[in-house]
């Protein structure tokens, strides 16, 4: 099913800043725990992450910097900041309202 779900534009800052509620993770982090959440459903390809993730830090979402991953590697470590979590919760409530709203349409005869 992966294949056939795509990201649907808006959804993917979301599912970013609700992965770092979590706590500070490296991108490929951030990828695998929505992988894993969504049961293999969503899949973030790297290069549309790692854009939002700097689009993040540059609108003061995110806070990034330096460090060693599980396996070692230098891995830069994206955290949530005070403008992220009150981003997380405004864009929660809107998207919960279009999803009502969707929901509505679909259940219709």
């Amino acid at each position: 099913m992966a294949a056939d779900l795509e990201l649907m534009q808006g959804t993917l800052d979301l599912m970013v800043l609700k992965a770092l509620t979590w706590g500070p993770m490296h991108g490929y982090a951030v990828a695998r725990w929505v992988r894993e959440t969504t049961d293999d459903d969503l899949q973030v390809e790297e290069g549309a992450l790692y854009t939002a993730l700097h689009r993040m830090e540059r609108r003061g979402w995110v806070a990034a910097e330096w460090g060693l991953s599980d396996n070692n590697r230098r891995a830069r470590f994206y955290q949530l900041t005070a403008a992220g979590r009150r981003e997380l919760r405004a864009q929660s409530a809107a998207f919960s309202r279009y999803a009502t709203a969707l929901f509505k349409v679909l259940r219709t005869a």
